[in-house]
């Protein structure tokens, strides 16, 4: 489930839908020795898509933050590294799968089981005649939607970090949020001074 290849894909190796681009590395700055990286899931049942995409966003780093990526094959296999992982920033996520709409299925069910909202959802498929590209943005809460011939290197770094800016916002808001709410609850919590003032 969570298997990381370090294979390179170049050359006549690299599959059609991914063109290699120039690609210069987002927020240079010096990387904090003790940053946590961001957390990208890749959910494919093709194994070429992980690695390819895997080294197209290698060297991408954000807000000195690098990336580190999590694998599922499956639908199944998404919804149980979302369910057990808190702090996935993006999600890539295949549309046909081991059914025709698996990854649809896996978007409404963060959102509506999971009630994960900041995950950005990126959606992709080969086969875009499968479904059509305004209803799902309608029907489904997702960030984005790509046809993988359509994503290049820098479409897809780009894409991923302008999701990364995003979710770091939601974040800070919903920490903000609960913050708020704590104080709100413990000033509920102090004892209210005896009508009428002091004896």
């Amino acid at each position: 489930m969570n298997m990381d290849s370090d294979n390179s894909a170049k050359g006549a190796d690299e599959p059609d839908w991914l063109v290699d681009e120039p690609l210069e590395r987002a927020e240079a700055a010096a990387e904090p020795a003790n940053a946590a990286p961001w957390r990208v899931l890749i959910v494919d049942d093709d194994v070429d898509v992980h690695v390819v995409t895997k080294f197209a966003l290698s060297q991408a780093s954000f807000q000195g933050r690098r990336l580190s990526f999590l694998h599922a094959y499956s639908g199944a296999e998404a919804l149980a590294l979302l369910r057990g992982t808190q702090d996935i920033a993006v999600v890539l996520l295949d549309v046909i799968m081991e059914t025709q709409d698996a990854g649809l299925q896996v978007a409404r069910q963060v959102r509506e089981d999971l009630h994960n909202s900041a995950v950005r959802i990126i959606l992709r498929t080969g086969q875009p005649g499968q479904a059509l590209e305004h209803r799902i943005i309608i029907d489904y809460d997702i960030n984005d939607f790509w046809c993988k011939t359509d994503l290049t290197t820098r479409k897809l770094f780009t894409t991923v970090i302008a999701s990364l800016r995003t979710y770091a916002t939601l974040r800070e808001a919903q920490q903000q949020v609960a913050e708020l709410a704590a104080a709100l609850a413990q000033c509920g919590d102090t004892p209210a001074a005896p009508a009428g003032g002091t004896p």
